[in-house]
C-alpha cells in the first residue's frame, strides 16, 4: 500500500506526520512557521482520507497492512508524530517497528481498548456509524461530528481556521471515511497497553486539560512508557496543535532538542 504525502520544512529532523479521523496531510502545514527550520516534515494521507487507498481488507487484517506501510515511511523519517486516530496509528507503528523510530509525540492518543468484549462493542458502533455515513453522506456527518462535545475547544478558533478545517473534513467521500472507520477504529486496534513497558523509545505525550479522558490517558501512559514525558496544556481540548499550535510546537521543540541520551554510570573501584 502507497500512501499519499505531502512535504514541508527544511530542517535536519526528519518527521513523519499522521492525522485524525477526517483530517488529511495538510492538517499540520500551519505547523510549518513554527517547526520549518527544525523539521522535515512528511504528511501522510491516512487510509479513507481525500484519495489515500484503503487496505484490501477490513478489520485487524487491514490495520496490521496499514501499520506495515507505515513502518516503510519511517525508514526515511524516524521521528513519528501523532494526533488521535494518528497517535493510535504511530504508538501502533512504533510497537511493531521499534528500531526504526527515534522519538515519538503522542497527541491526544490511547494504546487501545483492553477488554475483548469492550472492543468488540466499539467495532459494531463503528460499523454502525459507518453505515450511517454512507447513507446521509459526509456532510451530515461532519455537521454531527463537528458536535460532540471532544471537538468544543475548536469553537473557539478564528473564523478562517475553523471554515479551512470544515472544508478538509467535507472534503472526503463517504465511502473513504466509512472504510477508515473499520479499518482503523478503535474497534480492530489492537491492546497496545501490554507493549508501553518494552517500548524504549523517548515518547512526548500531549493532552489538552479540558480534555478529561485523555488527560487521564496520558497519565497512565506515561506511567507505563519507560522514556515518557508528559505535558498537559491548561484551557485546552482534544487538538492541542489547533488550539495552541506556539505551545504546541515550543514543546515538539524542546523534545527533539533534549539529548534523551544517558551515559552509563561506571562502577567505583
Amino acid at each position: 500500500m502507497k500512501l499519499p504525502v505531502e512535504r514541508w520544512g527544511r530542517g535536519p529532523t526528519r518527521a513523519l506526520f499522521l492525522h485524525g479521523f477526517t483530517g488529511s496531510a495538510e492538517s499540520f502545514s500551519h505547523l510549518e512557521r513554527l517547526l520549518g527550520d527544525v523539521l522535515t516534515a512528511t504528511c501522510v494521507d491516512l487510509p479513507g482520507h481525500r484519495g489515500a487507498p484503503l487496505p484490501k481488507a477490513a478489520g485487524p487484517e487491514g490495520f496490521a497492512e496499514v501499520i506495515e506501510s507505515l513502518g516503510e515511511l519511517l525508514r526515511e523519517s524516524p521521528v513519528l508524530i501523532g494526533y488521535s486516530q494518528g497517535a493510535r496509528l504511530a504508538l501502533a507503528t512504533a510497537a511493531r517497528f521499534p528500531g526504526r523510530v527515534e522519538r515519538l509525540v503522542l497527541e491526544s492518543g490511547a494504546p487501545g481498548i483492553r477488554r475483548r468484549a469492550e472492543r468488540s462493542r466499539r467495532r459494531a458502533a463503528d460499523e454502525a456509524m459507518a453505515s450511517l455515513i454512507r447513507e446521509r453522506g459526509v456532510d451530515a456527518f461532519v455537521e454531527r461530528w463537528e458536535k460532540l462535545p471532544l471537538f468544543a475547544g475548536l469553537q473557539a478558533l478564528p473564523e478562517p481556521d475553523r471554515a479551512a478545517l470544515r472544508e478538509r473534513r467535507a472534503g472526503h467521500t463517504a465511502d473513504g471515511l466509512a472504510g477508515a472507520l473499520t479499518t482503523l477504529g478503535q474497534g480492530v486496534q489492537p491492546d497496545l497497553w501490554p507493549a508501553l513497558p518494552g517500548l524504549r523509545v523517548p515518547t512526548l505525550v500531549l493532552s489538552g486539560a479540558k480534555d478529561v479522558k485523555y488527560t487521564r490517558l496520558a497519565r497512565r501512559m506515561v506511567a507505563e512508557l519507560p522514556l515518557g514525558w508528559r505535558v498537559t496544556f491548561p484551557g485546552v481540548g482534544h487538538a492541542p496543535h489547533l488550539e495552541c499550535p506556539e505551545a504546541y510546537a515550543g514543546e515538539v521543540r524542546s523534545f527533539l532538542a533534549a539529548p534523551w541520551l544517558v551515559e552509563p554510570v561506571e562502577a567505583g573501584p
